[in-house]
């Protein structure tokens, strides 16, 4: 399998909100610095408002009818959404497909060592993708192949509870299945 080693652009990791001028509405609900609800006001006023507070009005909820907005300093409110979104990336782990290998003629130590690795991958979270590939006169006993994958199952079984994603599949000459953790 070949890895992609480009770097991808960063999305974004807090929305973008409308500030002051640039709410689009006519009118708008507002919210004070305490969460006190002060009413529904035409914007130019919201801002007015908000100016002479010393703080600028950021539209929170754009969808709601009318849209919420909030009087706060923006530059506090934007550090806040941006630690609140990298603590729930760091908590967050995307789940990979890892691939393990094996052979139709694989030894019991080999399958062992494959066998930590997948538990080890699956511990992590991540979903294992077992695969075989057949080469020369194997490819007329497919049947092999899905017992060596079944052992392998079987096996993993006794160690963690299994949900096969994928039911063991031939495609061409490789024979897949995908396990992932209940």
């Amino acid at each position: 399998m070949r890895i992609s080693r480009k770097k991808r652009p960063d999305k974004p990791l807090i929305p973008h909100f409308n500030l002051n001028e640039h709410i689009t509405a006519p009118e708008v609900r507002v919210l004070d610095n305490d969460n006190t609800n002060l009413g529904i006001l035409k914007t130019f006023e919201a801002v007015q408002k908000a100016r002479e507070s010393g703080m600028d009005l950021v539209e929170i909820n754009p969808k709601a009818d009318p849209p919420v907005c909030k009087m706060v300093e923006f530059t506090k409110f934007k550090y806040q959404k941006e630690k609140e979104a990298k603590k729930q990336k760091a908590n967050s782990h995307e789940s990979e497909i890892k691939g393990i290998r094996l052979s139709v003629r694989i030894g019991e130590h080999d399958m062992e060592i494959r066998l930590k690795q997948a538990e080890e991958f699956l511990d992590r979270g991540d979903r294992a993708k077992i695969e075989i590939i057949l080469r020369g006169r194997e490819n007329a006993r497919p049947d092999l192949a899905f017992g060596v994958l079944n052992d392998f199952y079987k096996k993993m079984q006794e160690k963690m509870d299994l949900r096969l994603e994928q039911e063991p599949t031939r495609q061409g000459n490789k024979v897949t299945a995908i396990l992932a953790k209940k």
